[in-house]
């Protein structure tokens, strides 16, 4: 019997570093097709590493499928989550991490990105010489800069910059938020932890995407570049290419936001990533 053609056929690089400062990554990542995921873990003393890969395991579960539904992502999350909350004390107990990507999801046989979003990491779309950052940021920050309360500017320079709103543990129980984008072929997608978009701003980050036209080229060098302006960070990049898309009759809009909730299947400034239970807050 056939195997099943993936509705979008990629191409795919990633590059990972610790950064100059810190001795241990807690960025995990998952680059296997049908899913391109980065997980920031926080927590510090390694127990951000133990949370962020507990989570990429997880999902790994799904690799070398064709496609995946909301309800796969979903279901995964859950387990994920439950992964998080029961890590052992001394081994991860009370860490959390972020998690932002993409899976491969076919909608009547056509092809889409499902993009899913919790915390400061975050995924970009270069589309038709226009590239868009999808994730929203779930951080202190974005809020103050959606209330009028603070500019760009003042934001990359902020100490609050690294505080998040959303995670997966960490005191968080906070729902996902879900993208489902019409692919085209010629899309480049890249998923990256704060320790990039901390050093590289937009034009940067496209200068590159635009320059390498092999995908692990432009990972390996996003990360390169994210070093030489400070590598104050762990540092995670992935570039995915879709190179084929099963072609649509109709085109629908061009992104539909699903909600986080269950319903959604049915349509010296401290660089640590940190939950803003940590901080003081509420989450």
């Amino acid at each position: 019997m056939s195997r099943p053609q993936p509705p979008i056929v990629v191409a795919h690089g990633a590059a990972t570093d610790a950064g100059l400062r810190r001795r241990v990554n807690e960025d995990s990542f998952l680059a296997a097709a049908p899913l391109f995921l980065v997980a920031d873990g926080m927590g510090g003393h390694q127990a951000g590493e133990v949370a962020s890969a507990a989570v990429i395991e997880e999902f790994a579960r799904l690799a070398g499928l064709p496609a995946l539904t909301i309800e796969d992502v979903q279901l995964s999350l859950r387990h994920a989550r439950r992964r998080v909350a029961e890590l052992p004390l001394g081994d991860g107990a009370g860490a959390g991490t972020t998690l932002s990507g993409v899976v491969v999801a076919s909608i009547e046989g056509e092809g889409y990105w499902l993009a899913l979003n919790l915390g400061d990491s975050r995924t970009y779309r270069l589309s038709e010489d226009v590239l868009e950052q999808i994730s929203v940021d779930h951080s202190v920050v974005q809020e103050l800069i959606d209330s009028g309360e603070l500019d760009e500017a003042s934001a990359a320079i902020d100490t609050r910059r690294n505080v998040i709103t959303r995670a997966i543990g960490g005191g968080s129980d906070a729902q996902a938020d879900y993208w489902l984008i019409p692919a085209d072929e010629g899309d480049r997608i890249l998923i990256c932890s704060d320790g990039l978009s901390g050093e590289l701003d937009r034009a940067a980050i496209e200068a590159v995407l635009r320059a390498e036209s092999d995908p692990q080229a432009a990972a390996t060098r996003l990360v390169h570049e994210a070093m030489l302006r400070g590598g104050r960070d762990n540092i995670t990049a992935i570039v995915v290419d879709a190179l084929q898309v099963r072609a649509r009759d109709q085109r629908t809009p061009e992104r539909d936001t699903l909600p986080g909730g269950a319903d959604a299947a049915t349509d010296d400034i401290d660089s640590d990533t940190r939950p803003r239970v940590a901080a003081g807050g509420t989450s």
